[in-house]
Order: structure tokens, then sequence, then C-alpha cells
């Protein structure tokens, strides 16, 4: 493998990169475990903000945040939960009574018609597109159903008006998926190189949170919306452009009209709690739990709950009640309520075992014929095909560098064929003024071994690519 060693190209055996260092642990707000048990373990490490849950046990590396995405700092990095017909608890479809905008699987939509534009402010690429649509949380015996299922099940058990929503369009306007949810006009969230922006005001949605005005503007007042969401981020095991969320509301009938906020707002924490405390000893089981003070903009208070799982604290989500001038906004004034997000692939990745994300991608049917519909069982990996490791050292341009657009660009080129893009090095010369950078990329597929040539034909194009079209200097 052809890696860059100081800088300088060399030829040396591929060996494991290590892992990235692990985030220190929010502070604790609450202890809690299950019933009957005292709190016995100290506070332990995790990765921070709800959208990056910890998966150590599986990938040593941290995840990303949203409410869904939107409860998480920064969208997609910042890793925001879900049934019974998709009309509601009653069966009766309800779209066309909220005005909304649905994309069912038996739809046929030409996604690259619809995101693909000659236009500076359009950056989805062909990659991208390819993804809409797949709808992997709709697939029966698929583990981002499983998890979906089980938790739709668990929240109309105990509140049977519960609506379940999952086919809403992916495409969205900026004032749904950041105005409405008073994310300020500087998060990074809404940044080119963080966003897919089909024009300048739709975009694909970073966060099921987006159609929560929408929701409560139709009417509908107690729900969970499902889909898929996209961000452009990172290149690792746990990281992926696009991914599925789950996003719950609850307006409290008993708060309505009440003036007194201390009080609400302490019924609908209460309330909250008893729902997501009870979902996730309905998926993991009785497990240790505890309450960390956050902060989202769209709700006063937030908090993240996390479980203690394998050995280690592990952040599930984020939720909090729902900041009053979104409500205002709704024309719901006098009421209250709360709301919660998490990301599916996340918890399947720790219930089922699962060490790579791009999994949830393949047709392969050695991954798909291990799982049976509502069933929980763990993944038996079926081959691990060795990597091959390439290095590109580069001078960064004076200005605009973001790093997630080397992600996108390596990800165009190789698509799944890559399993990691990491920063190996980089320094300063004083006297150019210039700094430098050194990425070491993971080749590795999940189907097959590669050969040296098709790899060599990749890095090269990665390198054509990074100097024309993020006009770096190579090295």
């Amino acid at each position: 493998c052809d890696r860059v060693v100081g800088h300088s190209r060399t030829t040396a055996a591929c060996k494991d990169s290590p892992p990235p260092p692990v985030r220190k642990a929010l502070p604790r707000a609450e202890l809690r475990g299950p019933p009957g048990t005292t709190p016995a373990h100290p506070r332990h490490p995790h990765t921070g903000t709800m959208a990056r849950i910890v998966l150590p046990l599986l990938l040593g590396i941290a995840a990303a945040p949203s409410l869904c995405t939107a409860f998480l700092p920064t969208a997609s990095r910042l890793p925001a939960l879900r049934r019974p017909l998709a009309g509601g608890p009653t069966g009766v479809s309800r779209p066309a009574r909220l005005g909304l905008s649905m994309a069912t699987a038996e739809t046929k939509v030409d996604w690259s018609e619809k995101l693909l534009k000659d236009s500076a402010d359009n950056n989805v690429t062909p990659y991208i597109a390819n993804l809409v649509g797949r709808d992997l949380h709709l697939l029966p015996a698929h583990p981002l159903q499983i998890i979906k299922g089980k938790i739709e099940a668990y929240f109309q058990s105990r509140d049977a008006e519960f609506e379940c929503k999952d086919s809403l369009d992916p495409i969205v306007s900026s004032e749904q998926c950041f105005d409405d949810l008073l994310i300020p006009e500087d998060h990074q969230s809404r940044r080119f190189s963080d966003t897919y922006y089909i024009s300048k005001d739709k975009l694909l949605r970073t966060h099921t949170s987006a159609h929560q005005t929408e929701l409560l503007r139709g009417g509908s007042t107690k729900f969970l919306c499902t889909g898929d969401v996209y961000r452009r981020d990172e290149i690792d095991s746990s990281h992926y452009p696009a991914f599925h969320q789950m996003e719950g509301v609850k307006i409290l009938k008993e708060c309505e009209g009440m003036e007194d906020r201390e009080e609400w707002e302490k019924m609908c924490v209460d309330d909250l709690k008893s729902f997501l405390e009870g979902m996730i000893d309905e998926i993991f089981g009785p497990v240790e739990k505890r309450w960390v003070e956050a902060y989202f903009p769209f709700t006063t208070p937030s908090l993240e709950l996390e479980i203690y799982f394998n050995d280690d604290w592990l952040e599930v989500l984020g939720c909090g009640v729902i900041q009053q001038p979104i409500l205002d906004k709704c024309d719901m004034g006098s009421s209250h309520g709360w709301a919660f997000g998490l990301g599916l692939e996340r918890l399947a990745m720790v219930l089922f075992d699962i060490p790579d994300i791009r999994l949830f991608w393949t047709q392969d049917k050695r991954f798909l014929k291990q799982f049976k519909e509502g069933e929980i069982t763990k993944f038996k990996p079926y081959s691990k095909y060795p990597p091959c490791y390439k290095d590109i050292a580069f001078w960064l341009p004076e200005a605009g560098w973001e790093e997630n657009n080397f992600a996108e660009l390596v990800r165009n080129v190789a698509g799944d064929l890559v399993e990691r893009v990491e920063l190996i090095d980089q320094f300063e010369n004083p006297k150019k003024g210039k700094t430098s950078h050194c990425y070491r990329i993971n080749y590795r597929s999940m189907d097959r071994s590669l050969t040296n040539e098709e790899v060599d034909a990749l890095q090269e194009q990665v390198r054509e690519k990074a100097a024309g079209e993020l006009t770096v200097e190579l090295r």
C-alpha cells in the first residue's frame, strides 16, 4: 500500500489506524437505575452530543448529532426515535387533509431529476441522489425497520393516539429545517459544506425535526416521524451521508391553557421521562439510566438520555420541552409539550452488533437473510476483506478550506469502497505561510477483495479531482 510518511511518499506495510481520541463526558445531571436498584457505576466518558452516540464496544469511535438531528448541536455530526398504519392509529390516511407532501415507496420518483441541478446553489451529487428513495426503514426484516417497529409499538401501547409518519418528502425548505426550529443563522448545520442544498431555499432534510411544525400546523399533537436524513460528513465506520432518524412529539392536553410555567414545565418533563425511560427498557431491557443537561435551540429545558450498556455509558437520544415560540408560530400559544429525536442506525449498530454503517445499505443476501421480522439477533460477519491504505498530502488553499468537501470528493470517486478517511498529519510552513494536510484513505470492500490496480486508479482520480476542484497543491 502506498503511503506518505512525514509527507514523503514511501511504501509501508498496512496497519490498522489507531482510534481517534474519545471526548470528555458531559456533566451528569441525574442517575437512574432499573426499579429496585441502586446506581453503582461512576460516570464514564462518552462521545458528547446526542447525534454522535458512543459505540466504543463496537467501533472505538464516536458518532454524531440533531432534534432527531435537530437534537444535536450541529445537525449531522451532532448524531436525534417510531407505527400502526401510516395514516395513524385509526388507519385513516391523513396526508391530503393535512396538506403533507408524501413520497411513498409505491410512488415512482425520478430523484435525479428532482435533485441534480446545474446551479451554484446545488451541491447534491449523483451518489447522494442514488440513495434517496431507498427507504431502508420500510423494508421488512431490515434492522432499521425492526427497531422502528418496536419503538412505534411501544408508544402506541402507551397511547393509541400516537400517529406514525414514515413517508414524508425528504425535500424541505430551509424555513422548515432551520428557521421554524429557531436554529441560528450562523449555525454550522446551515453551511453549504454540511448540508445538501437543491437550491438556495430547498434542501435534503438534515433531521426529521424538519417536519415538526408542518405536522403541528396540520393538527397532529402526538406523533412519531421517521425518515432518511442527509448530511455532508466525515467518512468512517459510524458516519454515512444518509441515515435514518425518528422524531417524537407530544402536546399534553392536561397542560392546555396553563400559565404557571414552573408547573406545566414539570408536567412535561415528568411525562417525557416516563415515556422515554419505558421505551429504553422495552428495547434494551432494564438498564441503568442517567439524564444529562444539554442545549438545543428548539427545546428548553433540554436533556440527553444515557444508558449503561455493555460496560459503558451510551448516549441514545436528545429531548426537551418544546420552545414556546415554536408553538406560537403554529397557532398553539396556549399549548405545551415535549419532543425527542434519535438515530436508528446508532441503536441498531449496538443492538445487532453491526460494525460498519455501510452494511445497512448493502443488498448482499448474506447480510439481509440474517434478520427476521420483529427479532433482534446478533449480526454474524460473513467476510473480512483486507484493507488498502493510500495517503495523499497537499497544501491547503489560502481560503475556503472545508474538510467535509474533501470527504465528499473521495466519496463521489470511490463510493462505498472507502471505509475511512483520516487526517494523520498537518503542519504549517511559516516561510511560505501555508498549511499542509496529509490524509490516509482506507479502501475496503464489504463484498470482495480489491486489487491494487483498481485502488491505484481510484487514488489517482482523488488526486486529480482534489487539485482541480478544491484548488489544493499536491505534494
